[in-house]
């Protein structure tokens, strides 16, 4: 497996392992599947602004991608804060994809002097929430039945983790 840039090219495969986690859990509350114009615009808007998306690659295919973006972006007081979002696509979960997309942003983040990455997973995605502990996530918030989907209420928990400052 290898981890790398993600391309105009890979975008397709992004959409895909996005909709299906759209269609299949509650990984993200969003009810519709995105068009490509609008992960498109995404993609354009995460390059634009200096921050990564990534793919992971497997005998050429894409199994998985993460990003970060702006944490609250309307407020500047937040500029060394980021979100992250990592999706593997259902055939390599369990492979360390996700380890490995989620580990490669850590030096990105620090080498734009961020000082600490937020992950809001539903709160009841135990296996999320273990992911994230094991890479040094702590829970930090819980917000009640934020959201909706499949016709019931979901709570929203955010855990962080500090990102080390870069090698001098």
């Amino acid at each position: 497996m290898i981890v790398r840039d993600a391309t105009l090219g890979d975008l397709p495969a992004i959409l895909a392992i996005f909709n299906e986690v759209i269609a299949t859990s509650t990984a993200v509350y969003r009810d519709d599947p995105v068009p490509l114009e609008e992960r498109r615009a995404w993609f354009d808007a995460r390059k634009k602004a200096g921050f990564p998306v990534l793919v992971a690659e497997v005998d050429g295919k894409v199994v998985g991608f993460s990003s970060f973006g702006e944490f609250r972006g309307a407020y500047s007081g937040y500029r060394h804060t980021v979100e992250h979002s990592v999706h593997v696509d259902k055939s390599a979960r369990g492979t360390g994809a996700g380890t490995a997309l989620l580990e490669a942003l850590f030096p990105i983040a620090a080498a734009q002097h961020k000082h600490v990455m937020i992950g809001a997973v539903d709160a009841a995605n135990e296996g999320s929430l273990r992911f994230h502990a094991r890479l040094g996530f702590a829970q930090t918030g819980l917000l009640l039945e934020v959201g909706r989907k499949f016709g019931r209420w979901l709570d929203l928990a955010f855990v962080q983790r500090p990102i080390a400052p870069p090698p001098r």
